[in-house]
């Protein structure tokens, strides 16, 4: 019997949602699972499709509650990928169901709060995951083989996106895996043509500086004490990700350690105070 998988989002009108459907459909464990119940909590506009008309055209079956999707399913989205904020509610019950869950990027809205999730999940046998679609990007994946297991001192990340709040999820989590955990403090470096963020690290050795342009694409320059590398795009990051989610869901097994995804969300949080501060060292919580 196929695994069902269930979608719950703030607003399903969005690219993730509009685009999960098919690519599952195409994953290398497809044949393994079905698309199920779909919950939003609200549209996005009075211009959005109603949710059983999208529903009719993803192929999966409108729920009017998030009971209803975690009842029906054996695995579960909790999307809403541009509001972190709203994960605390959308995921209360998800959390608690015991089922793979694995909840979109941005996951939460800061340290405590991602270290809570995974507490929750933890206490009622939930396995849980959540990533950056860059982690899988071929270029990244290559590059890091080739340190052959030695890790960079210093990267530097840049990416676009509508806003950094939004975006910088992509340029923290490559540098979370190049360099590891003991990110120690980050700082808006002011009077610059775009946005600059350096991040320290414990010990003093390892630094990352992450850039945002909303024009730019994603790339990471790794320096390590004997080589430079760079990764200059992120090919096939989608399917990438959706096979590694449906081998989570068939597996129960994340593919992302825990530590790194709270520590994308503590970076996140200090890059988010620091701006609003140029030039002012905020520490890492």
């Amino acid at each position: 019997m196929k695994k069902k998988i269930g979608f719950i989002d703030l607003y399903i009108n969005n690219w993730h949602a509009n685009n999960y459907p098919a690519w599952f459909r195409t994953a290398k464990r497809a044949g393994e699972f079905e698309l199920g119940f779909a919950y939003e909590e609200s549209p996005l506009s009075p211009d959005s499709p109603p949710l059983g008309e999208w529903c009719a055209k993803m192929g999966m079956k409108p729920a009017h509650d998030i009971e209803t999707v975690v009842a029906d399913s054996d695995c579960l989205c909790v999307l809403a990928p541009n509001n972190p904020e709203a994960h605390d509610r959308l995921a209360a019950l998800p959390l608690a169901a015991g089922k793979p869950l694995y909840m979109d990027k941005t996951f939460a809205p800061d340290k405590a709060t991602a270290a809570r999730f995974f507490e929750t999940a933890r206490r009622h046998g939930t396995p849980l995951m959540s990533t950056s679609a860059l982690r899988f990007g071929e270029e990244f994946v290559a590059m890091m083989k080739g340190f052959a297991g030695k890790r960079p001192v210093h990267v530097t990340a840049t990416g676009g996106g509508r806003s950094f709040g939004e975006y910088s999820i992509h340029q923290i989590e490559m540098a979370v895996i190049a360099l590891g955990l003991g990110a120690r403090s980050v700082t808006s470096l002011p009077g610059c043509a775009t946005e600059l963020y350096a991040v320290r690290y414990e010990g003093g050795v390892r630094s990352a500086l992450l850039t945002y342009n909303p024009k730019a694409d994603f790339t990471l320059t790794a320096f390590g004490e004997d080589r430079v590398a760079v990764a200059p795009g992120a090919t096939n990051m989608f399917p990438h990700l959706i096979d590694a989610m449906l081998e989570f869901f068939a597996t129960g097994v994340s593919l992302v350690p825990e530590e790194e995804t709270v520590e994308v969300a503590a970076i996140r949080e200090a890059a988010i105070k620091a701006q609003a501060a140029p030039g002012v060292e905020i520490p890492v919580p």
